[in-house]
C-alpha cells in the first residue's frame, strides 16, 4: 500500500523543480517500462496493478490497487504500471554527423515526437536551448514512447554550440531553399524553432542556410506546419538522399 507521503512525492514529479529536487522522474505503461530494462536508467521502484506482467528480476516491483494507480499517474486513463526512475546526467557528444537543435520548443508532445524521430532515423543527439521544455516532463516521456532511452539529449547555450560546431547550420524558414532540390551536406545541425515564434534572431544569425518545405496545395489557409511534422519531412528527405 502506498503511503500518503509517497503519493505526494510522486504527484509532485509533474513539475520540473520537484523532479530536480528528488532527482526522479516517472515512466508510465508496461511497454515504455520494458524499454528501461535495456537502458542506462536506474529504476528505483515500479508500482503495478499486475506485477507478473513485468517479470524482471532486478526490478523492485510493488503491487498497488487501481485506485492507487490513478492517484500517482499523470494519464487520464492509466493502464498498468508506473516506474520511478533516477535522472541521469547526459554527456555532450562530439562530432555527431547529424544533430537536431531545438531552439525554444515548448510543447511536450512536439518534443516527444521529435525524440521518436531522432531514434527512428538513428540520430544520436538532440541539443536543446536552456528554455526548451524539460524532456523528463511526463508528457514528453509518454510521447517519446521509450525513444528517450536511446537518444542523448542535452541542454546547452546554443550560441556557443553553433559557433564552435563543424557542422553546417540549417534552419527552417518559409523563405528558405526548397528541401527537394537543396544539396544537403554530410554534417548537419538541423535547427528547429519555437512553435509560435520560430528560430530566435540570435540563432538565425548563425545559420549557414535556410530551408523550407514547399507548399503544393492551392489553398493558402494553412500558414505553416507543426514543428515535429516538419522535422519528420525534412529528415526523410535528408536520409533519402543519403541512401540514394
Amino acid at each position: 500500500m502506498l503511503t500518503a507521503h509517497t503519493i505526494k512525492i510522486l504527484q509532485s514529479l509533474d513539475r520540473k523543480k520537484f523532479r530536480q529536487k528528488y532527482n526522479l522522474f516517472l515512466v508510465e505503461g508496461n511497454k515504455n517500462i520494458w524499454e528501461l530494462f535495456s537502458s542506462e536508467y536506474k529504476i528505483n521502484e515500479i508500482f503495478s496493478i499486475n506485477p507478473t506482467e513485468l517479470d524482471f528480476p532486478e526490478a523492485n516491483i510493488l503491487e498497488i490497487s487501481d485506485r492507487e494507480l490513478k492517484k500517482i499517474s499523470f494519464l487520464q486513463h492509466p493502464k498498468d504500471s508506473v516506474a520511478v526512475c533516477e535522472i541521469k546526467g547526459n554527456t555532450f557528444l562530439e562530432n555527431c554527423a547529424i544533430q537536431l537543435i531545438l531552439d525554444g520548443i515548448q510543447d511536450p508532445g512536439n518534443m516527444g515526437t521529435i525524440i521518436r524521430l531522432a531514434d527512428w532515423f538513428g540520430i544520436e543527439q538532440i541539443i536543446c536551448s536552456e528554455d526548451t521544455v524539460d524532456f523528463y516532463n511526463p508528457k514528453v516521456i509518454q510521447a517519446s514512447m521509450g525513444s528517450f532511452t536511446r537518444v542523448n539529449i542535452v541542454y546547452q547555450n546554443l550560441k556557443e554550440v553553433l559557433e564552435n560546431s563543424t557542422n553546417v547550420n540549417l534552419g527552417t524558414d518559409m523563405s528558405g531553399e526548397n528541401i527537394y532540390t537543396f544539396p544537403f551536406p554530410e554534417k548537419i545541425n538541423l535547427i528547429l524553432g519555437n512553435e509560435g515564434n520560430g528560430i530566435r534572431p540570435e540563432t538565425e544569425k548563425l545559420l549557414h542556410h535556410k530551408i523550407t518545405i514547399p507548399r503544393f496545395g492551392n489553398h493558402q489557409s494553412t500558414e505553416s506546419l507543426n514543428v515535429s511534422m516538419a522535422a519528420g519531412i525534412i529528415l526523410g528527405q535528408i536520409f533519402s538522399k543519403k541512401s540514394s
